[in-house]
């Protein structure tokens, strides 16, 4: 089934020098940009991470140190990358946990300003999960009936996420509307207010932390009874954009909603 689109979707992989979204980098990026006539347009580019990419990490996906050196980092790249998304949608296997996070911290590690709030976010990985519990390989092969051959490289990996989602609108069609919008809420497991699920909404659409001796509680309320707390977040290892998101937080009028 074709997917039923409003205006362009970009579906993305990357491979990275680790799983840290605050600490580790990317060093490649693969994009398919399909608009709403069907037309395709890929984009796949090795970045050089500026920092060493560890063995682990290059047992996965197979990148060296060597193969980067010469090529561009991400903040040269930064401004045409963020021309090439201009109001697109996102897709992507377990995107919106892992490669979306780290996409947006390294816009900001580049003085990039891209509005992802406005965008719609599809997680393959979140519809599979939910209909048939498997990995991207499995997937390829119940949906596609194909193999994936060269699964770990971020275009082959790019590509067949497409494919998945194109043959579960086919599959599914009770269950998955043919609408982007329709798609990435029923392929989001849970809403945040940063990309890193550090900081969730409550019931009410208030901001309440996700994690640590503050879970579940307002964020605005730990700030004014806790100034510390805010400065402990700052000053450590978190996310850029989850960093942006508290200062908004705390800086926002006490009787102003989000």
């Amino acid at each position: 089934m074709k997917l039923n689109l409003k205006r362009p979707i970009i579906f993305f992989d990357l491979e990275t020098t680790g799983i840290d979204t605050a600490k580790d980098r990317i060093v490649e990026i693969s994009m398919v940009k399909i608009n709403p006539d069907g037309e395709r347009t890929v984009k796949t580019r090795r970045i050089n991470p500026g920092m060493h990419i560890p063995a682990e990490a290059t047992a996965i996906h197979g990148i060296t140190d060597d193969d980067v050196k010469e090529c561009p980092s991400f903040a040269q790249i930064a401004r045409s990358l963020a021309q090439f998304i201009e109001g697109c949608d996102f897709g992507g296997f377990n995107s919106n946990r892992f490669d979306l996070p780290m996409l947006v911290e390294e816009f900001m590690r580049a003085g990039v300003e891209v509005d992802f709030r406005r965008r719609k976010f599809i997680d393959v990985q979140n519809i599979f999960h939910k209909l048939e519990q498997r990995t991207l390989i499995a997937a390829y092969k119940f949906y596609c009936d194909k193999d994936l051959t060269d699964a770990h490289s971020a275009e082959a990996d790019t590509l067949a996420t497409y494919e998945v989602l194109c043959a579960q609108l086919d599959r599914y069609p009770e269950a998955l509307q043919n609408d982007v919008d329709a798609l990435a809420e029923f392929s989001t497991r849970g809403e945040s207010a940063d990309f890193a699920g550090r900081i969730l909404f409550n019931e009410k659409g208030e901001e309440v932390f996700g994690f640590g001796k503050y879970k579940g509680r307002r964020v605005a309320e730990v700030f004014e009874t806790e100034p510390s707390y805010y400065a402990w977040m700052m000053n450590g290892d978190f996310p850029l954009y989850t960093k942006k998101i508290i200062t908004e937080i705390r800086c926002r009028p006490k009787n102003a909603k989000h």
